[in-house]
């Protein structure tokens, strides 16, 4: 439900980013407790909305696959290990020790497999449907807060899909406690989605979709290979306390 979903909330992305509101000459710290008063009535009001309607359908699924490195290739296995899945061909920092996803598992060599999650998430196709008729009505104010509440929802779900697979997966202990840090990276490994930086290729996503069934969520690839509906993401899932997000 949206509600579960709504502590993985960035409320500053969304106030900011999302909707626009500028600091105007407040400190950060003033700027939040300005939103907090101003803009979470707003909040609370399309959140409302949404559920009145059911319009956000926060939806994802995960899974894992036994996992190695071959140069810069992220190599997924079926359960016996040998088995090729799929591969990843991955861009790798044009210097000595630059960096690679495939580097954050161990080597195809190694007798030993590790292990990378997948997942995928989506807050359904009704939240784009409801944004553009309210465009097209002329509520051009509710047509952005829907929309950017839309995006950052659909964030917020990969983020509470990330926690649950870190907590399968034995390393949750390792998260930080706040909140505000935890959505700045604060745990074990990272989440990559396709078109940045460290896996750029957008049609690495068909792959990952078949892998996961998404169609069970109602997520697909169009030819131009976006995700639809339009505010899902995918992404790999890596454990290693190395891996961050780095730029290539």
């Amino acid at each position: 439900t949206p509600e579960a979903v709504l502590p993985f909330l960035n409320e500053r992305a969304l106030y900011q980013f999302q909707w626009g509101f500028r600091k105007q000459g407040r400190s950060l710290d003033d700027f939040l407790i300005w939103a907090r008063q101003e803009l979470r009535p707003i909040l609370r009001r399309m959140l409302d909305l949404a559920a009145k309607d059911n319009i956000l359908r926060p939806q994802a699924c995960y899974g894992y696959w036994k996992a190695a490195g071959d140069g810069n290739d992220l190599v997924l296995f079926e359960e016996d290990g040998t088995t090729e899945a799929a591969r990843f061909s991955l861009p790798r920092q044009p210097r000595a020790d630059g960096e690679c996803i495939a580097d954050f598992v161990r080597d195809i060599n190694d007798p030993v497999r590790d292990v990378v999650g997948l997942q995928v998430v989506t807050v359904g196709q009704k939240a784009s449907d409801i944004a553009r008729d309210w465009f097209e009505e002329n509520r051009y104010q509710d047509y952005l807060y829907l929309h950017g509440l839309s995006v950052e929802m659909a964030e917020a779900m990969a983020e509470y899909t990330h926690k649950r697979i870190r907590a399968e997966l034995g390393f949750s202990a390792e998260d930080a406690r706040e909140m505000d840090t935890l959505l700045q990276q604060g745990y074990r490994g990272s989440r990559y989605s396709f078109g940045y930086p460290a896996c750029p290729r957008l049609e690495d996503q068909a792959p990952l979709l078949r892998l996961l069934g998404a169609e069970r969520i109602g997520v697909s690839l169009t030819d131009g290979d976006q995700l639809h509906p339009e505010q899902s993401t995918s992404a790999l899932v890596v454990l290693n306390h190395h891996a961050k997000y780095f730029t290539v």
